[in-house]
């Protein structure tokens, strides 16, 4: 309750000190701006020294009176931009959740509608100079009452519409923090249309009025000689070049940077990085580009973690393969290979050490077993308490699947009597033709390979448990194999528990018995050979 407080607290304190300076920059420049266009016009478009020849106290009184005008609406502008910028203090600590929202509703509110608000004090404050300055001169001459009040009003033009520019830049900060927290569900402010609207009136538009006005006098009231109409085209020329490309360039810069900031964010979500975020700074359909980028990567960055996940739970391969065609239950008949690694003495393990050793020992059993298979292109099908099922040339086809089978089984015996201590382990491999499918029901299933290759790749585990180097590999994965299989040498035959016929047996030449006997398998070594076929 009070973090979320104190947080509005600390928003609010930004909003304030940026706020002194959208004002000193909304009170100070636009209006030097706006009162610039209005003495550049006076004196060098509209005839006014003809008109004041009749009154010759009527350029003093104007001139007097638009420096006062011009300081006081300064002052004014300060107190009342100040007003209608103002945030409510945040509530205190204790303060209830309702409370925090409020205050945070006004800061939005506030922050979002700012150029809007503060563009506003501009526009009345200049409207109320165009009625006091054709009040002035209007009771003198009608004429003279309408051409200051004509100027007036473009010098209001001008002062409006960089006044809106300039505090949408300045509070562009706070504009993000506020977007940021909930992003813009609708337009808020004018447009990306109205934006460029607004920067062909100032820019083209005023200038344009002027040769127009300029021309209107000259046909109805005479007055203008040619040097004259030369020099109004060169001032209001310059006016357009000068203003219209001030405008212009912080129009462009406001249309720009969202667009900039949304493309350095796609070329990260290109290089794969989904952390990529946007600051939604802009109330405009930018705004919601900027926000929907946002809503989009995070959808990005969700299915990527539950790709992920699921690559891990079916392994990468299974995981591509589902994402990339529908899925449908059944199975076809594949060449795969089929190793099967089981820990030996697991039940002892489990009675003699405490539970939290027992899942150390494990994660460091598998996490040389995935390295292994994963190393010679297979993947780990299931997982069952101590033992791993691991498929090699399915999904994805292998040109030599026993071979890449009978290369892992004897790396993986190598590594586990290397880096792993008091933990040995059978590893038995086969091949042959499998059905490997889909398994289970539409509303739950899993890829897994059936068939003989995996009953006899689990009954040669036990008969590896009793063998020097830990592994056994039947003749039918020899027989597949290609280079791979010079390396293994036969040393027996004989019908494994379950089967009917007898199995070859092949272990590394580097294990195979020197006198040519047969190794002894015991009636408990084959106390378990889980049949998964």
């Amino acid at each position: 309750m009070s973090g979320a407080s104190g947080a509005a607290a600390t928003e609010e304190r930004g909003l304030r000190m940026v706020t002194r300076l959208a004002l000193a920059l909304v009170v100070v420049i636009p209006n030097i701006v706006g009162a610039g266009v209005v003495l550049v016009v006076a004196a060098w478009v509209l005839p006014l020294g003809e008109l004041v020849e009749d009154d010759p106290g009527a350029l003093m009184r104007n001139l007097v009176a638009f420096g006062a005008y011009l300081l006081g609406a300064v002052l004014v502008g300060v107190v009342w931009g100040h007003v209608r910028m103002r945030v409510p203090r945040p509530p205190g600590p204790g303060a209830d959740d309702r409370a925090v929202r409020r205050q945070r509703k006004r800061l939005r509110r506030v922050v979002l509608r700012g150029p809007l608000r503060l563009a506003t004090v501009q526009t009345v404050l200049w409207a109320a100079a165009v009625v006091v300055f054709v009040l002035i001169n209007v009771v003198a001459s009608p004429r003279l009452g309408v051409s200051v009040g004509i100027t007036v009003a473009l010098g209001g033009v001008a002062t409006v519409a960089v006044t809106y520019r300039l505090v949408e830049r300045v509070l562009r900060r706070d504009v993000a923090r506020v977007l940021n927290d909930r992003p813009p569900s609708g337009r808020v402010l004018p447009g990306v249309a109205l934006r460029a609207v607004g920067s062909w009136v100032l820019g083209t538009a005023v200038p344009l009025v002027g040769v127009l006005l300029a021309a209107v006098a000259s046909l109805a009231f005479g007055g203008y000689t040619t040097d004259r109409l030369a020099l109004v085209v060169l001032v209001l020329g310059g006016v357009a070049l000068v203003v219209g490309f001030l405008v212009t360039v912080l129009t462009a810069m406001s249309t720009a940077a969202p667009v900039l900031a949304v493309r350095r964010a796609q070329r990260q979500v290109e290089d794969g990085d989904y952390d990529a975020e946007v600051p939604v700074f802009d109330t405009t359909e930018l705004g919601l580009l900027q926000a929907g980028f946002n809503t989009m990567v995070g959808g990005l960055r969700e299915r990527e973690r539950v790709r992920d996940l699921f690559g891990r739970h079916v392994g990468e391969d299974v995981a591509r393969t589902a994402m990339e065609n529908d899925v449908e239950l059944g199975g076809e008949v594949r060449e795969v290979a089929v190793l099967f690694v089981d820990l030996v003495g697991s039940t002892r393990l489990a009675a003699t050490r405490p539970p939290y050793e027992v899942v150390e020992a494990l994660n460091a059993f598998f996490a040389v077993v995935i390295d292994v298979v994963e190393q010679h292109d297979g993947w780990i099908n299931k997982f069952e308490g101590d033992a791993a099922l691991a498929i090699f040339g399915a999904p994805t086809a292998l040109d030599d699947a026993a071979g890449c089978a009978l290369r892992a089984g004897r790396e993986m015996a190598r590594r586990i009597a290397d880096e792993l201590d008091d933990i040995s382990a059978g590893i038995g491999v086969s091949a042959g033709e499998a059905v490997a499918g889909n398994i289970g029901d539409t509303r739950r299933y899993e890829y897994t390979v059936i068939g003989d290759p995996v009953n006899e790749a689990a009954r040669l585990t036990e008969v590896a448990k009793e063998l020097d180097g830990g592994v056994v590999a039947s003749g039918a994965a020899l027989s597949r194999a290609g280079e791979e299989a010079q390396r293994w040498e036969v040393v027996e035959s004989r019908v494994l528990r379950g089967r009917e016929v007898d199995s070859d047996l092949a272990v590394p030449r580097e294990h195979a018995p020197r006198s040519g006997s047969s190794p002894e398998v015991t009636e408990d070594s084959d106390r378990r050979a889980p049949s998964l076929g």
